[in-house]
This record gives C-alpha cells, sequence and structure tokens, in this order.
C-alpha cells in the first residue's frame, strides 16, 4: 500500500480463537488493517488506540460486556464506527435487540453465509451504509459446518488438518472414545457417512473445511 493511502481498520472481537483468527485473516486479505479481542474489555482498550472504522462483534462473547454492549460504547465514543454482529443466535434471540440499540448495524447468522469471504462482503456493504441482515440459514454442508459448536469445529479442524483420531485426543488432552464420538456427530451434523471406511468421509471433510474455512494447518 502506498504512502499517504488510506487503509480501513477493523476490530474483530470473537471468544472462540479458530473463529477469530479465520475472521481476522479474511479482514486481512482484503486489505483491511486488522486488530482483534477475545473480550470487550481488550477491545474496547484496542478502539482507544486505532479509532476503527468497523466493528465485527459476536453477540455472546462469553462474558460481560457482550457484543450488543460493547457496540454501545464503542458508538457512544466514536459515532462514525459502523457495527456487524456475528452470531450463531437467532434475529429473533439476538439481532433485534441489537438492532434497536445501535442504530444502522447489520447482522449476520453464521449458518447463513457459505464462507468467510461472505462475511466480509457484508462488512463492506455496512461500511457503504447499506445495513444487511442475513438470518435465513442456508441449508448444505458448508453451512452445517458454520453452525458447529467451538469443540465441534475444532475437531473438524484437526480432522482436516490429517491427524488421527488418537492424535487429537493427545492434543486436546480426551479419550479416543471421546473423539471418536466427537467425530461421529460433526459426521452426522454435515451430512457425512462415517461407518467403518470413514477415508472417503475424511476427505470430503477436509475439502470442505478448506473450500469453507480456508488452510487447517495453519495455527497446529
Amino acid at each position: 500500500m502506498g504512502e499517504g493511502t488510506w487503509q480501513r481498520r477493523v476490530l474483530v472481537v470473537e471468544d472462540h480463537a479458530l473463529m477469530r483468527s479465520l475472521v481476522a485473516d479474511a479482514f486481512g486479505q482484503r486489505g483491511f488493517a486488522v486488530e482483534s479481542a477475545a473480550a470487550a474489555h481488550d477491545a474496547l482498550q484496542l478502539a482507544d488506540r486505532i479509532d476503527p472504522d468497523l466493528l465485527v462483534t459476536d453477540i455472546d462473547l462469553g462474558s460481560r460486556p457482550n457484543g450488543v454492549e460493547l457496540a454501545t460504547i464503542l458508538r457512544e465514543r466514536a459515532p462514525h464506527i459502523a457495527v456487524l454482529f456475528l452470531s450463531n443466535l437467532s434475529r429473533d434471540a439476538a439481532a433485534a435487540h441489537a438492532r434497536e440499540t445501535v442504530a444502522g448495524a447489520s447482522y449476520v447468522n453464521k449458518g447463513a453465509i457459505s464462507s468467510v469471504d461472505e462475511l466480509v462482503d457484508a462488512a463492506e456493504a455496512v461500511l457503504a451504509d447499506r445495513p444487511v441482515t442475513r438470518d435465513d440459514a442456508r441449508t448444505g454442508p458448508r453451512a452445517a459446518l458454520l453452525r458447529l459448536s467451538p469443540a465441534q469445529l475444532e475437531t473438524t479442524r484437526l480432522l482436516a488438518a490429517g491427524l488421527t483420531n488418537a492424535e487429537i485426543a493427545r492434543r486436546r488432552g480426551v479419550s479416543v472414545r471421546a473423539v471418536e464420538k466427537s467425530v461421529e456427530r460433526v459426521f452426522q451434523a454435515l451430512g457425512l457417512s462415517g461407518g467403518e471406511q470413514a477415508t472417503t468421509p475424511r476427505v470430503a471433510l477436509a475439502t470442505l473445511y478448506v473450500a469453507t474455512l480456508g488452510d487447517p494447518v495453519s495455527g497446529l
């Protein structure tokens, strides 16, 4: 980027480390200057330093302030900031309240997008004063992948990276049987068939993961 060129700044707030990294990387690849935080109190300190143009935050951050409260505080400090909520919660449960609290905010249900690139597209829209709502959860494996729980998503990433059940068990400090049950639930959620010969579903899962979320090996 040339000298004097303005670079848009985004603050990503997500308590799940893998999802936070994926979202931050997607914005970085689009030319944003990215800062990320796992909790609202860290995000508030970062915001004072970087003066972000855009806040992308999960609504449930596992602690208070939650994402809506964080956005409200930042809007009071900097009315210009664009806000995009990212959540597994339904619009009725979360987004309607969020939009009432933070004027002009956009809302994306994680199950309503098929890749993190679509999240960046939604952010581009809110930056252009075109708030969007994506709450009609799509069907199919890619949407199902984004609806997995954090623990299931991590298991999926490790499977996609080529780790065996025993290697995943050692890495996560659980029994092989617990991993087998988790893998079975992941296959069911994604519409893949396990069975005795699990090679084909594992290949399909790896292909799905890479197409939706990128390289699973990063960070291993």
